[in-house]
């Protein structure tokens, strides 16, 4: 069996997680959080802990005890704490302003750029240069990131772009003559 799969889920106060037929519920402070379960796993709450256990044991059913424990575990922290990725605009000009549900970049290109966020997830603009992103939703959270740094990324003879906050990139060297 996964070693990470037998590890049982600590339910923390103020966070609820009820099992349905074909999905578990994690609820929060923040708000709920919704997943899918596989037939491969059986999945039980036992005073105050959510255990997890293959059905059988195929490669396939190990794999998914430990994929959806991981899952639940991102999902208890989610709703319960949240999660935030950090980004940094290096560059001259650079810039980035939080508008509600819009995020507008400037990176150096003839337009300004206005990404949309998806609902569950807002961004902060501390300083022009920083954006924080943040959510419940750990894989929307990482992809809305991904999505941000994907408009210029760190180019490696200079440096300029966005990057994540403990991104560290290593530079070239230019040629010599």
């Amino acid at each position: 069996m996964s070693r990470i799969g037998k590890n049982p889920i600590v339910i923390p106060e103020k966070v609820e997680v009820s099992i349905g037929a074909t999905e578990l519920t994690v609820k929060g402070p923040l708000g709920t959080l919704k997943q899918r379960l596989s037939p491969d796993v059986a999945v039980k709450i036992d005073d105050g802990k959510v255990v997890f256990a293959a059905n059988g044991n195929s490669k396939q059913a190990n794999a998914m005890s430990g994929t959806l424990r991981a899952l639940t575990a991102n999902m208890v922290h989610g709703v319960k704490q949240g999660f935030e990725k950090k980004l940094t605009l290096v560059g001259v000009g650079y810039k980035a302003q939080a508008q509600g549900t819009k995020l507008n970049l400037a990176l150096g290109f003839s337009h300004p750029i206005v990404h949309v966020l998806p609902e569950g997830v807002k961004a902060e603009t501390p300083t022009q240069t920083e954006i924080v992103i943040k959510g419940m939703d750990r894989q929307k959270v990482g992809q809305v990131a991904a999505e941000i740094r994907a408009y210029k990324d760190p180019e490696p003879y200079k440096g300029k772009g966005v990057r994540y906050a403990d991104e560290k990139i290593t530079l070239k060297e230019t040629k010599k003559k």
